[in-house]
């Protein structure tokens, strides 16, 4: 018996249909830490209607070069392949769910 357990690749999921935040981060950097637990209360808020996930710009500066990637913390949001929104710093949790929602629904 075989059992498929595959994980999608980073083009995969910022190629579908389901709207990905991205957070391009860094283990050394303070605002970073703090976009931790707005970044859990997003998830909370949105749930399957957003997929979050996080690139260390240490262990990847290839991502962080490719979407010229500057400062940390920076937020892009993906759908269908495309670019939808991205900024640089902290925000809130209800703020983030206001601009993604916004972005998604034009």
């Amino acid at each position: 018996m075989t059992t498929e357990n595959k994980k999608e690749t980073f083009a995969e999921l910022i190629n579908g249909n389901i709207p990905v935040l991205v957070d391009f981060t860094a283990a050394w950097c303070g605002p970073c830490k703090m976009m931790k637990p707005v970044l859990e209360e997003l998830h909370q808020r949105m749930k399957d209607r957003l997929r979050i996930i996080k690139i260390d710009i240490d262990r990847s500066p290839g991502a962080a070069n490719s979407y010229q990637v500057q400062s940390v913390p920076t937020l892009l949001l993906f759908q269908n392949g495309k670019t939808l929104w991205r900024n640089s710093g902290v925000m809130q949790a209800s703020q983030l769910q206001r601009i993604i929602e916004q972005a998604i629904n034009n």
